[in-house]
């Protein structure tokens, strides 16, 4: 057993001690209350002696392992209680201890079984109505209605209790399994974006070399050294990828805008040439929002080597006092993407969408190329910077 288990289970035997303690000081002093106001009212049957403060401290004493053997509890407790209002002792503090173990019955026994078990325990208590058995004139009905109320009370409120904690319970599984399946899909997406990029150049390369090797060897030597190198980048940042995924710890920067021109470098390795332009005066950026303008601008030129054909593209970054825009237009086939949208662009608007921002993606209107641009508001993502 793990020490916080440990530490609970001590808890939980301290705080059923106290109950147990409080048991046993009310049914000293209480009783003997009781046992005035029925004398004084005159429906006092049997003084209160040995026998009953015996039954009275024992039922008390019981209740120390009412959650450990609840059923076996409440068998000797409703026993002894009974018995305790057969003899005729005075109504007191014994039925608060039936009442208690009546809730904890109700709290930690399954529904259908605990109910069976109460309404035995109360068929118990409803003997005492009946004493003697002989004279059928001498039935009390008046003495069903104590013991009905401490046994529906107690178990209507443990019930309650018991639906409301299973009610939370499920919440915080619900959103146990909300959070994972963020994070799942959070790690697609990284992994996504890290390996598509990658394939995508590697692919372009690949074909490059393809075709020059017959004619022009040595080019196509350059082409396979830059397959190695793109590889070999693809790989770092998946590594790096996993390890911040894994680790709670030190974590590697994420990528952001400041890694675009040396995007447009390899791309540009790849076959692939792009433009930068940077509009207005670059400030930092909140992590997440960086991470996403990076991803959208990564994912977009991945698209153009996968599906534009020959193309050129070219990479607008605006900085604006409450937002960040990221533009992508190629010269490329338009419609392909857009009619094909796959995961990328779906993965690009949810975690644009998640931070608060836009993105449209659509054919320029000259019906060739594309054209993919985000927004995002700066604001967004502050509160994720302290977990990256």
């Amino acid at each position: 057993m793990s020490s916080s288990a440990r530490r609970g289970a001590a808890r939980r035997w301290v705080a059923d001690g106290l109950v147990t303690a409080f048991l046993l000081l009310i049914g000293a002093f209480g009783s003997h209350f009781a046992q005035e106001n029925q004398q004084a009212t005159g429906t006092l049957r049997t003084p209160l002696d040995a026998l009953a403060y015996g039954l009275i401290f024992a039922a008390a004493a019981v209740t120390l392992v009412r959650r450990r053997w609840p059923v076996s509890t409440l068998a000797v407790v409703a026993g002894m209680t009974a018995a305790y209002l057969i003899i005729g002792f005075p109504y007191g503090p014994i039925l608060i201890t039936l009442a208690v173990v009546i809730y904890t019955m109700a709290e930690e026994v399954p529904l259908r079984r605990a109910a069976w078990l109460c309404g035995g325990a109360f068929v118990l208590l409803a003997l005492h109505a009946f004493v003697p058995f002989t004279d059928p004139t001498n039935t009390k009905f008046g003495g069903l209605l104590p013991a009905a109320a401490f046994v529906a009370v107690p178990f209507a409120i443990g019930v309650t209790v018991k639906v409301s904690r299973e009610a939370v319970q499920r919440s915080r599984a619900d959103e146990a399994r909300r959070i994972a399946d963020d994070e799942r899909l959070r790690v697609a997406q990284e992994v996504h974006d890290v390996v598509g990029h990658g394939l995508a150049a590697i692919n372009m390369q690949a074909e490059i070399a393809l075709h020059l090797l017959p004619r022009k060897p040595e080019e196509a030597e350059a082409a396979l050294t830059r397959i190695s190198l793109s590889s070999k980048a693809a790989l770092d940042e998946l590594r790096v990828t996993l390890s911040v995924l894994r680790s709670r710890g030190e974590r590697a920067p994420a990528p952001g805008l400041a890694q675009v021109p040396a995007l447009r470098d390899r791309l540009a390795e790849s076959g692939l040439p792009v433009s930068l332009s940077v509009v207005g005066s670059a400030f930092e950026l909140p992590l997440a929002v960086d991470l996403a303008a990076y991803r959208v601008v990564q994912e977009s030129l991945t698209n153009v080597l996968r599906h534009a054909g020959a193309a050129s593209a070219a990479v607008v970054i605006t900085y604006l006092p409450a937002s960040v825009e990221a533009e992508v237009t190629d010269t490329g086939r338009g419609g392909v993407v857009g009619d094909v949208p796959g995961h990328g662009l779906q993965g690009m608007r949810e975690r644009v969408t998640a931070l608060g921002g836009t993105l449209t993606a659509g054919p320029l209107a000259a019906g060739r190329g594309w054209r993919v641009h985000a927004s995002l508001p700066v604001g967004a993502g502050l509160s994720s910077d302290e977990d990256r």
